[in-house]
């Protein structure tokens, strides 16, 4: 058996790549960017919110002693999207995380809504990775990670939005795998299931109020016939498979779609 040691198995595996991860002042993209700083990245940041509002999520990055820049865009402007890649600098890790969702019926949903779904969850994908490409090319490495859903696996009632683009970025993922399988670079979608989200937690305070139930009780009904472990999947699990597939072991690993939803598409 070769033994690996210690001083290699426990050094950051991605000491020295920059990678930006948009929507990520809070959230699943905060944990995200966190991870990807303990591995070593320096990191991006992105928002809307202002540079004094975005402090304290920069600084909990720097933490890891790592160098963090925040970079405010509004990623339903191409312009803006391109401003922010070229302030970011040389891109080797891109996480598309950020999005946007409207509630309602088809027939029911405003056509600002849609453009506004189309434009910030999968139009600003596609500029973010077509602009950070070239980059990556050069340097002969490169991982795109692209945050789909449940809903780009499962369809659902009233969010015909959201199902629609999450769907669409895992096309977006396989055309940009099969376009640089040769280039050392990847291009994965995590699809998770439902995350205790500062939304999720109104609507389980909702039901709370509505039912007269515990929160535990409250949470399990919000579950019931979605995810069979009937738990919500933890921001730093997706965290972890983000950062492992932009680490060095994750090569190979390119064009998948990959669920975190407790079962829920496996029914």
């Amino acid at each position: 058996m070769v033994s690996i040691p210690e001083s290699a198995s426990t050094a950051p595996s991605l000491r020295g790549r920059l990678a930006l991860v948009t929507g990520s002042t809070g959230g699943i993209g905060q944990a995200i960017a966190r991870r990807l700083a303990v591995a070593g990245c320096d990191i991006a940041l992105h928002g809307l919110a202002t540079p004094e509002e975005a402090a304290p999520a920069v600084a909990a990055i720097a933490e890891s002693g790592v160098r963090v820049r925040y970079c405010r865009a509004d990623l339903a402007d191409p312009a803006a999207i391109a401003a922010m890649i070229e302030s970011a600098g040389a891109i080797d890790i891109l996480v598309n995380n950020a999005a946007t969702r409207h509630f309602g019926a088809v027939e029911k949903t405003d056509p600002a809504a849609w453009n506004m779904d189309l434009a910030v969850n999968l139009s600003a994908a596609f500029h973010a990775i077509r602009l950070a490409l070239p980059g990556m090319r050069r340097r002969g490495f490169g991982r795109i990670v692209n945050m789909s859903s449940i809903y780009g696996l499962v369809g659902t009632r009233d969010r015909v939005g959201y199902v629609t683009t999450k769907t669409a970025l895992i096309g977006l993922t396989r055309a940009v795998a099969l376009e640089t399988a040769e280039s050392g670079i990847t291009c994965n979608a995590v699809c998770p299931g439902s995350t205790m989200t500062p939304s999720i937690e109104t609507r389980i305070r909702a039901i709370m109020d509505e039912a007269g139930i515990s929160a535990q009780a409250a949470a399990a009904r919000f579950l019931a016939g979605k995810q069979p472990t009937g738990r919500f999947v933890d921001a730093e699990a997706i965290a972890a498979m983000v950062s492992f597939l932009c680490s060095p072991a994750a090569r190979d690993i390119t064009g998948t779609a990959l669920p975190m939803d407790g079962g829920w598409s496996a029914g």
